[in-house]
């Protein structure tokens, strides 16, 4: 009894151990940067052989890169974010990530903690002041490469920096063409619009390009405000204009941001005020459904899709850790979504099913590598 007792405590000894050594071998997860962070599964867990890698990243144990993204709460932002996530994830790269929603101090302290915990590479978005620029070139300085997604355009300034974007020149054509189609060279338009982001300021450089071009087009009223509830803002805005300006007084609404159209298809919708239609700029799951309801006033977006953003910006950064030319520039393209292509579809159309209404849809090959089609094969195993 007393051999018997001896051998079940040393295996559940031997067990125990195993357990704690497993738990502390395997890394666990990254914790991220600060309070609203979110990190991705540590891939260096699974770690695979790939003939062909560039020296750089084949002789790094585990790549970390860390994205920072100054506005946030959106479903753009959370688009943008996961396609990031996605994209290290499929190539065995760790991707964390921050959203500061639109909280300056924590956008930046986010930036500052990144380079302390000494990250791989770090994309940067939405950074649109001058501190964003002088941090970057810290960054740079330190010989740790950076991305960044519709921000401060002094950065191109900085030798090695990729700016990414939008085709935010083409997202504004697009829908202001197809205003113009339905609604005429002489409509009168609410103009939702916020100053002081560089997305926003291409297009209402197009935006102003059209006001010339089509001298009829009266603007009636505008507003814009970027904060945590911007379609709720946008929607008190919009309501008390159609409260001040009566049927025939308005026809049409251009939305530079899918907050506003929010906000606006909200408004329309609870004052009766079906002749009005809306015209917007950026696209996700929830602006979908709003664009297929009974009657929506949201007859058409422009956008690119965000996962694809985030997709892309991680292939620039890992081309540059890999010590692989990049370029100064990058825009994405655009496409037009119209209310009335959605309407073709024989079920409701999402993000993910977008792209049988709307041909490559959320595909691109740009910035893919051989090698990263090695990794994305290899761990796909």
């Amino acid at each position: 009894m007393k051999y018997k007792f001896m051998k079940t405590l040393i295996i559940s000894l031997l067990a125990i151990v195993l357990v704690v050594t497993g738990c502390s071998a395997g890394g666990g997860t990254n914790k991220g940067t600060n309070e609203g962070s979110n990190s991705s599964k540590n891939t260096a867990e699974k770690k695979v052989t790939v003939e062909g890698l560039p020296d750089a990243i084949k002789n790094k144990d585990n790549i970390r890169l860390m994205v920072v993204r100054k506005i946030g709460g959106d479903d753009h932002t959370a688009q943008y974010l996961a396609g990031a996530k996605q994209e290290g994830e499929s190539m065995g790269v760790t991707v964390d990530t921050f959203t500061a929603n639109g909280d300056t101090a924590k956008f930046h302290d986010a930036i500052l903690q990144a380079v302390d915990k000494k990250y791989d590479g770090i994309i940067i978005s939405h950074g649109d002041d001058a501190a964003t620029v002088d941090e970057v070139k810290s960054i740079v300085d330190k010989g740790i490469p950076v991305v960044t997604f519709d921000s401060n355009p002094d950065l191109q300034n900085i030798p090695g920096v990729t700016l990414t974007s939008q085709d935010d020149e083409a997202l504004a054509r697009l829908t202001l063409d197809n205003l113009i189609k339905e609604k005429g060279e002489n409509a009168k338009i609410i103009y939702l619009w916020v100053d002081g982001f560089p997305p926003m300021v291409r297009r209402n450089n197009v935006y102003q390009e059209y006001l010339k071009k089509y001298p009829g087009i009266v603007e009636v009223e505008r507003f814009g405000v970027a904060a945590g509830d911007t379609s709720v803002q946008t929607q008190n805005a919009v309501s008390a204009m159609l409260t001040k300006h009566k049927k025939g007084e308005v026809d049409a609404v251009f939305a530079a941001w899918d907050a506003f159209a929010i906000g606006a298809t909200r408004a329309i919708k609870e004052a009766g005020r079906d002749e009005i239609q809306i015209y917007g700029i950026d696209v996700s799951n929830s602006d979908l459904q709003l664009l297929q309801m009974d009657e929506s006033p949201w007859v058409s977006t422009a956008a690119v899709d965000p996962k694809m953003i985030g997709a892309v910006n991680v292939r620039i950064l890992l081309n540059k850790i890999a010590g692989e030319e990049t370029p100064q520039t990058y825009d994405m393209e655009a496409n037009l979504i119209t209310q009335e292509k959605l309407k073709e579809s024989t079920e409701p159309v999402n993000m993910v099913n977008l792209s049988k209404i709307v041909p490559g849809w959320g595909e691109t090959d740009a910035f893919l590598t051989d090698w990263m089609k090695a990794l994305k094969d290899a761990y796909k195993k």
